[in-house]
């Protein structure tokens, strides 16, 4: 029998997995070794927008399985062309490029923008502005885009011209962007930061301000794409368009396909060979990724999401009034945080863990939130039970147990 132990032995140290080993899943409730049921309120981050083994999307990864998996790029494939003609269809895109995961799918970004800005002005134009607590990946690339020291700390030197200014304030921007500035890369919600969505006036100064500096404005929805705020892009909540934008997470809802979507007169700036991918486009991945998009990209469902956020964040706050363990709940559509109050401080992954005992499963955004991002079709009972279940963890955490 596969036990926890054998992580320890036979992996990598880069984790610290739970105890708990889930073996199954359906709908938005897993089980482990020992048949013991959790709720779901993690989502595999933001991952599993349509719950468990979707039987919609298990049979579209059967049939395809059985007919074409994989194709070098010397070769395209039905899927994927069928795929990036309908997030087009959806967005202000006119051209995607497919890559494997949210890291890369802004590693390209990060790319086109530096290619595009030497193409179309000049070679001293490299400059990327990103922001404080951001997250944009794991690549050397974009985990130095990223605003957070502890995640380059070891990995120096740091790719250059990058530049980290506060989230959410648009003076300093103003003072600092110039023509020298190729990019400005924005999450419109902090995931990994404490999920702090940005203020629809400092997307709307971010947008007027790339343009004025003949900056590309490069929305990161790895998080917040395919229906997570309720729209089926945050962008479209704020009604700023981005001129990149990307994608990953719930585009597969679990099978690893990530996105990166633009217009024509800048991703021509790539030529062929500028970049690339083994297993971008790939017609399993990208077959999955389509019905998931026909799935979510539907209105009832979108609105479901902002009924499912109404029941939760009520919930919450019935449950705070009476155990009083969070400062703020926070958050859009079926992504939400609880910052815990400073007698709390620092202990969100202990109330992970005793939420799980309780069978729950949450997530962490840093060590003070906790942070929710079940399936956006997860049914109300299992709200219900979930939360019954984390006031249990919550008053574990209250008593000190």
């Amino acid at each position: 029998m596969i036990i926890r132990k054998q992580f320890d032995e036979v992996m990598v140290p880069n984790y610290a997995p739970s105890q708990m080993i889930p073996v199954k899943g359906e709908g938005s409730k897993v089980w482990d070794q020992a048949g013991k049921e959790y709720i779901d309120f993690a989502g595999g981050i933001a991952v599993n927008a349509l719950g468990h083994c979707h039987p919609e999307l298990v049979n579209i990864l059967q049939t395809q399985g059985q007919t074409l998996w994989h194709l070098s790029n010397v070769w395209t494939n039905e899927p994927a062309l069928e795929l990036a003609t309908q997030l087009c269809k959806a967005t202000f895109a006119e051209q995607v490029l497919f890559a494997n995961s949210g890291a890369e799918a802004n590693e390209a970004a990060l790319k086109l923008a530096r290619i595009h800005a030497k193409k179309q002005f000049n070679n001293a134009k490299t400059e990327i502005i990103a922001f404080e607590n951001s997250f944009h990946g794991r690549t050397l690339f974009t985990v130095s885009t990223g605003g957070q020291a502890k995640y380059t700390e070891g990995f120096e030197p740091l790719p250059g011209d990058i530049t980290h200014l506060p989230f959410n304030n648009l003076a300093a921007i103003e003072y600092h962007i110039s023509d020298r500035t190729c990019a400005v890369i924005v999450e419109p919600i902090q995931g990994e930061g404490g999920i702090i969505a940005a203020e629809p006036v400092f997307l709307e100064g971010l947008r007027a301000l790339c343009s004025k500096y003949n900056a590309l404005l490069i929305f990161d929805e790895i998080q917040t794409g395919m229906g997570r705020t309720g729209n089926l892009f945050a962008y479209q909540g704020y009604q700023v368009t981005p001129d990149i934008l990307t994608t990953a997470k719930a585009l597969g809802c679990g099978f690893p396909i990530g996105a990166m979507l633009t217009t024509r007169s800048i991703g021509n700036s790539f030529a062929v060979g500028s970049h690339g991918s083994t297993y971008g486009g790939n017609p399993l991945a990208c077959a999955v990724a389509l019905k998931a998009l026909e799935l979510i990209n539907d209105a009832t469902l979108l609105a479901g999401v902002r009924q499912r956020q109404q029941m939760f964040v009520s919930g919450l706050q019935q449950l705070n009034h009476k155990i009083g363990l969070f400062r703020d709940i926070r958050g859009e559509g079926l992504l939400i945080g609880c910052e815990l109050k400073p007698a709390w401080k620092g202990k969100a992954r202990l109330l992970l863990t005793r939420a799980e005992e309780q069978g729950v499963l949450i997530l962490t955004a840093g060590p003070d939130i906790v942070r929710l991002a079940p399936s956006l079709i997860i049914p109300y009972p299992d709200i219900k039970k979930g939360l019954q279940r984390l006031a249990q963890a919550m008053l574990a955490i209250k008593v000190g147990l």
